[in-house]
């Protein structure tokens, strides 16, 4: 069986800098790198993990505990985590809570008595046994996404702002009665995407009112019955503001079966983006979260504070992108086409023809007016 002095020897290396490149201890050059991995590849020698764990105490792996993992604003976030883990050597053991505070604290138990390094976690809205688990038994853990009460690393989206700029925009464009399906009661996000929505309203001189808000608890189903619930007070909405990408196909469903068209009889923006928006007729005028850097700075802020455990916590919040379309009801602007390639030389033998240059398209995404 190979050895760490073989893998060494074989790349020309010392057994110190083969450690280093197995361990993301220090930085090594690329090629020295590449020397090394591919003497390991050549050797088959296989990293002895475990024997490491237990003179260090540490796995070098990552505990991530995240709900709905298949909507695709978490999917990205777990992308960011991957790559940013394995570009520094660490490893992820993954859980889903389901948004249920016991099943969460459980998960939490379970990934640390696997020994992981620390944890980076996305909240429920009760997370108060999750919290003073990991507080009580001193476990590094980052929250993302949703913001917790107490001294810990956090990360998450700037997003109550941009709700605003969506209320104030509707507002420009004549709408007086604007509608908001709002996320899980408890949820950081939620509270922070309502503010921003009564800000907004006030911002346009327009006054909150309880009937034109209601609770699309986070998910599809509930947000197409808060959309109907909504399209039957009196005085309905003529605009509809949805907080996450999941409630806007709830509301797409129930506009759709209520054979109402956007944005002619309901103008709808959204909060969170994601790949299909564009498709739909009309274009979703979006708010697009940087979900993929959320993951990432996650992983920076627990390898930090696994090397130096007695800094302070920090909260870092990222900065969201309007990605202004048609649904609100202005204008499609056309998307950028390829320009044509250029024309081949003409020969003295054959005829010249002139190809008109092509006109370039402005990109869909701006500042809203």
């Amino acid at each position: 069986m190979a050895t760490m002095v073989d893998v060494a020897r074989r790349a020309g290396v010392s057994t110190a800098t083969v450690s280093h490149v197995l361990n993301a201890t220090r930085t090594v050059l690329p090629e020295t790198r590449r020397a090394v991995l591919d003497a390991i590849e050549e050797l088959g020698y296989t990293h002895n993990t475990l024997a490491r764990s237990l003179v260090t105490s540490r796995t070098r792996s990552i505990g991530l505990a995240v709900s709905a993992i298949s909507n695709p604003y978490f999917t990205e976030i777990l992308q960011g985590v991957e790559s940013r883990a394995l570009e520094h050597g660490y490893s992820l053991l993954i859980a889903d809570p389901h948004d249920d505070p016991a099943h969460e604290r459980e998960v939490a138990r379970l990934l640390h008595e696997r020994r992981v390094d620390g944890l980076i976690v996305a909240p429920s809205a009760e997370p108060s046994g999750l919290v003073e688990y990991v507080r009580s038994r001193a476990v590094p853990t980052v929250f993302l996404d949703r913001i917790v009460d107490g001294p810990f690393d956090q990360v998450c989206a700037a997003g109550g702002e941009q709700v605003d700029t969506l209320v104030r925009h509707l507002a420009d464009l004549g709408h007086r009665r604007i509608g908001l399906i709002a996320g899980l009661p408890g949820l950081s996000t939620t509270s922070e995407r309502i503010t921003g929505y009564r800000t907004g309203l006030a911002g346009a001189g327009l006054a909150y009112r309880d009937d034109l808000v209601a609770s699309g608890h986070s998910e599809a189903g509930a947000a197409e019955r808060a959309t109907r619930a909504l399209l039957a007070v009196p005085a309905p909405p003529t605009a509809l503001v949805t907080a996450n990408n999941a409630m806007t196909i709830g509301a797409l469903r129930a506009l759709r079966d209520l054979g109402l068209r956007v944005p002619e009889d309901l103008a709808l923006v959204c909060f969170d983006d994601f790949s299909w928006a564009d498709l739909f007729s009309p274009r979703l005028t979006a708010v697009a979260q940087p979900s993929r850097e959320i993951g990432e700075t996650a992983v920076r802020l627990l390898l930090e504070r696994l090397a130096t455990p007695g800094a302070p916590p920090r909260t870092v919040r990222l900065p969201c992108t309007l990605i202004h379309r048609t649904s609100c009801g202005c204008p499609d602007v056309p998307r950028p086409r390829p320009a044509a390639p250029p024309s081949p030389s003409p020969s003295p033998s054959s005829p010249v023809s002139t190809i008109s240059p092509v006109t370039p398209y402005a990109t869909e995404k701006g500042t809203m007016s």
